[in-house]
């Protein structure tokens, strides 16, 4: 017994400590007890949730827990160093010492393999991947962690973009900087939101330190309510849709007609919002209950009626953080900087890496020279190259930071020239100041659709099977197949339905629901909440599927 209970407080890589799993809610049953005891005292709390964070995340990634403390400690003390210095100049070399450093940590765990095969390509040598920190371990502390493997850390550009975006603050000012080295530990690890987000900006969150423990009746309730809706949404839909059907179908479309493969990438929406949303609720929930508040990341976005709103409604956090830290400093929709055509370049160098070839560069090279001449020779084109060349690049670096392939460069520039067609179509469409419900419907029922089809190349394993779906949809549809289809995956078609009939509820509807579970006796919240485990534990797979955005 001591012997297993001894073993569960070691890393073990295949049972890390995710929503999911009952061994999550047994530890935090216990950090609440410990909870109650060290509230009441700010600083105690403080670093007993520190300390807690730390702990869970080394439960999820083992000794990376020590990259997170590098990161937490040395943006700490570049922050410190910022505001004691008088020179503008000294600050802005400490800002960028922060960048680098985050970059350099998220470049190296992130994309090792990914220029590694680059170089190997260009070169023709067959290098490996060495990984520098586990040889250097191995001979100084003795430790036995594989050289030869990078592995990446669970969450690692949700919190250095964290941490950098707290450096960029305090460089302007925006915030003060954190007194505490514990408290800043507090604010980049805490557990509910460390690795999949939301991304939670300091001046949103620090405050809340020094605020006293406090959650009434009502406020329980709420974040028992996103616990359970983070929880269905995960396991009922998202698991449910990806093991039965989206899997097999992304895994080998060739082998399924066009129908089938349309069902999959419209059930793939749902999974990946219901998937990530399903996180973030249940991050909400949990952070609740220890009286903290995290910001929305989503906001029904498969009721957008644009592109626009769509990007306004999905993955908040991370569209807020590249447009204040990334479009903006560009230029924003005033015209194209130095910073600009910095991006520009970078965004080529990943394009031709990604494919080494002689027609790589041949393209770039005349898209690149096409651009300037129209600029310099086409008064009128000025304009429209300086007012969305930083969006362009923008949805195209966001599309970067979820990997580096040309899938997603793609899905990336996809997005971008989707804003851009609607924002020309916006100056002159019939419905810009009013939308009767028809033209409202269609125009979201377009916007699900346009975002539902980039994600083939989001979730595509390859360009070749991007190719294939693409290719069944459009040739191979076989609608006499379709009854057959339905009748054979029916509950996998009623979840998916219900799935989206769901979401498409009014806001208010919904609000309405959670203020009723949140007002009701502790009785009927836990009746509904057993129903709940009851219902996941019906349709739960045997092998626990992981959140979507851990890879991230």
């Amino acid at each position: 017994m001591i012997d297993a209970v001894w073993q569960w407080f070691g890393f073990q890589a295949d049972q890390p400590l995710i929503f999911t799993q009952t061994a999550f809610w047994f530890f935090f049953a216990v950090v609440i007890l410990g909870y109650a005891i060290v509230h009441p005292r700010q600083g105690l709390r403080n670093a007993y949730l520190f300390f807690i964070s730390l702990f869970f995340y080394y439960k999820t990634s083992g000794l990376f827990v020590l990259l997170l403390l590098f990161s937490t400690v040395t943006d700490y003390q570049i922050g410190l160093h910022m505001v004691r210095s008088q020179s503008h100049g000294v600050r802005k070399l400490w800002l960028a010492l922060s960048i680098f450093l985050n970059l350099a940590v998220l470049v190296y765990f992130k994309y090792a393999y990914f220029f590694t095969d680059a170089f190997n390509t260009l070169m023709h040598t067959d290098h490996e991947v060495f990984n520098l920190l586990a040889h250097w371990s191995n001979g100084a502390f003795g430790t036995s962690f594989r050289a030869e493997k990078i592995f990446l850390p669970v969450g690692i550009s949700f919190f250095t973009f964290q941490t950098m975006s707290y450096a960029i603050d305090v460089y302007r000012k925006d915030v003060e900087p954190v007194k505490n080295v514990l408290d800043f530990g507090f604010y980049v690890s805490f557990f509910p939101q460390l690795v999949a987000g939301p991304i939670v900006r300091a001046s949103e969150f620090i405050p809340q330190l020094y605020q006293p423990y406090s959650v009434t009746r009502h406020q329980f309730g709420v974040a028992l309510f996103w616990i359970l809706n983070g929880l269905l949404k995960k396991m009922l839909l998202a698991d449910y849709l990806a093991v039965n059907f989206i899997d097999r179908v992304f895994a080998n479309p060739g082998s399924f007609s066009g129908f089938e493969n349309l069902a999959a990438l419209f059930g793939y929406s749902l999974q990946v919002y219901a998937d990530f949303s399903g996180y973030t609720d249940i991050a909400i929930g949990v952070a609740a209950l220890l009286g903290f508040t995290l910001p929305v990341n989503f906001n029904s976005p498969y009721k957008a009626d644009s592109v626009a709103d769509f990007w306004k409604r999905w993955h908040i956090s991370l569209s807020t953080w590249l447009r204040d830290y990334l479009y903006i400093p560009m230029g924003g929709n005033r015209s194209g900087s130095l910073f600009s055509y910095i991006m520009v370049g970078f965004v080529c160098l990943f394009l031709f890496l990604i494919t080494p070839a002689v027609e790589t560069v041949l393209i770039i090279v005349a898209l690149v020279i096409s651009l300037v001449l129209a600029y310099r020779l086409i008064p009128p084109i000025r304009k429209h190259i300086d007012t969305n060349i930083n969006l362009m690049l923008t949805m195209t670096i966001g599309g970067l930071w979820h990997g580096a392939s040309l899938n997603m460069i793609i899905w990336g520039g996809i997005n971008g020239a989707g804003l851009i067609v609607y924002k020309y179509w916006n100056r002159i469409s019939p419905w810009r100041d009013r939308r009767p419900f028809l033209v409202r419907s269609a125009a979201i029922l377009l916007t699900l659709t346009f975002i539902t089809f980039t994600r083939t190349w989001f979730r595509g394993e390859s360009l070749d099977k991007v190719e294939i779906m693409l290719s069944q949809i459009a040739w191979h549809f076989n609608g006499a197949l379709i009854p057959r289809v339905i009748e054979g995956y029916s509950t996998v078609f009623i979840c998916l339905l219900g799935g989206y009939f769901i979401h498409l509820l009014p806001q208010t509807l919904k609000d309405i629901l959670r203020d009723q579970y949140a007002r009701s006796s502790l009785f009927v919240q836990g009746f509904v909440a057993f129903l709940a485990m009851v219902l996941v534990y019906q349709v739960m797979s045997s092998d626990l599927q992981p959140f979507i955005y851990f890879v991230f």
